[in-house]
């Protein structure tokens, strides 16, 4: 029988089938467009899962909308963030931490990692606020750190750094839906915290993501620029500029059934990655990127990561980087732009390209780490504090598949072609 591919990361379905349930109601009551009963009962879900903390309840609410990109988009402009202001954005990241920044005028200042959770420095951070008020004359207007791969960053650290300085902070937890530091959940703890449900995160709703408010006041003010920022007249009249932004009826029902089945996916992924732990401990020249041991970190693994030394050699490695690539890498199909030259001036390492095709050979997707946001061509010319420690991760360091489909089989398959691919 021929192998099944294995991805990095795909969305599940309730085996009860609840998706289908709250979708049919939808069509069923003609609530095909944004707004409507879904929208209204997923953001209480989300607000019912993401206030629930180990000593208290918070008290947080939740705005659906139709992406995690949205999410911080909405989140900046109601910091104030505008033209000629800028943000303080971790490097180490996708693009849709830093993107929307742009989408204001503003510019991304990139702050770059450090080597446990591979997370937003903190030494760096209040080194490059006091840079930039220096430099400036002012500070900047927000701070956007991530939690890369689930992984969560030292908060603690950095709302102490931010309340010292009076900046808000916005957590990007997009990949770090249901990740927790110290019995509270990721996006709890700035002024905002962004949630995305893409296809491939912990739970989707085909596309689509969520902000969350510390006030009902907040939320109805997202809510209010999601739909346009039409002021209350019998006519469409406005006095801001609004987006497009709110959630669609049909994908919140999706969500309302993602939300059935949330913690068993996060025990899911924490399971394939302590398997991953224990079938890499003796593999020489490969580590799993693990969480601190102190027991406040609690992350979701949404991607299991790994670094590959660079001394390791791996079957085909003399022929990395010799083709141009023609294709979307990864699981997802996608339109490309392409390229004159098969490498940059900042890639993984020839022998972590190596095993990234000889995995795909095997049908099992690897892919690279994030690339460092400050080693992007579109931000040449932004500030940058860093160590270079996300760069030297982004040469050896390569993403393993974790999602509800992949069993406890496929990963010893996974260990034993990265085994097989070592010369």
């Amino acid at each position: 029988m021929e192998r099944k591919t294995i991805y990095l990361c795909l969305a599940h379905m309730s085996e009860e089938g609840w998706e289908q349930k709250y979708v049919k109601e939808a069509f069923d009551t003609n609530w095909v467009v944004p707004m409507g009963p879904n929208v209204n009962a997923f953001e209480q879900d989300l607000a019912d899962f993401v206030n629930h903390k180990d000593s208290e309840e918070l008290d947080r609410k939740v705005v659906c909308l139709s992406a995690g990109t949205a999410a911080v988009h909405l989140a900046l402009l109601a910091c104030g963030v505008g033209p000629g202001d800028e943000v303080l954005v971790q490097s180490y990241t996708f693009c849709a931490s830093s993107h929307p920044i742009t989408y204001l005028g503003a510019k991304p200042v990139f702050v770059g990692s450090e080597g446990e959770t591979w997370n937003m420095d903190p030494v760096l951070l209040e080194k490059a606020i006091i840079d930039r008020k220096g430099k400036t004359g002012k500070y900047p207007k927000a701070i956007v750190p991530v939690a890369l791969y689930g992984m969560p960053y030292r908060i603690d650290e950095i709302m102490a750094i931010a309340d010292k300085y009076g900046i808000p902070v916005v957590e990007d937890a997009a990949e770090g839906m249901g990740s927790r530091y110290n019995g509270q959940v990721l996006g709890t703890f700035g002024k905002y915290g962004v949630l995305s449900f893409n296809g491939n995160k912990m739970i989707t709703t085909s596309g689509g993501g969520a902000l969350i408010c510390r006030s009902a006041e907040e939320a109805n003010e997202i809510m209010w620029y999601a739909t346009q920022a039409r002021d209350a007249y019998p006519y469409y009249q406005h006095t801001a500029i609004g987006y497009n932004y709110r959630m669609s009826n049909v994908c919140a029902g999706i969500g309302r059934g993602q939300m059935k089945v949330i913690d068993a996916h996060i025990a899911h992924h924490k399971h394939v990655q302590a398997l991953y732990e224990e079938l890499l401990k003796d593999v020489k020249g490969v580590h799993i990127h693990k969480q601190p041991a102190d027991p406040r970190y609690d992350a979701n693994f949404w991607l299991c990561a790994a670094t590959l030394d660079p001394e390791v050699k791996i079957k085909g490695q003399e022929n990395a980087y010799k083709e141009v690539i023609k294709t979307a890498v990864g699981g997802a199909a996608g339109v490309i732009h392409q390229v004159d030259s098969a490498t940059t001036d900042c890639q993984p390492n020839e022998n972590v390209e190596a095993l990234r095709v000889w995995m795909l050979d095997k049908k099992i997707e690897a892919r690279p780490t994030w690339k460092p946001m400050h080693k992007q061509p579109v931000y040449a010319d932004a500030p940058v504090y860093t160590n270079g420690i996300e760069e030297e991760l982004f040469k050896v360091g390569f993403c393993l598949p974790a999602g509800p489909y992949v069993s406890d089989d496929d990963v010893k398959y996974i260990v034993e072609s990265i085994k097989e691919a070592m010369e």
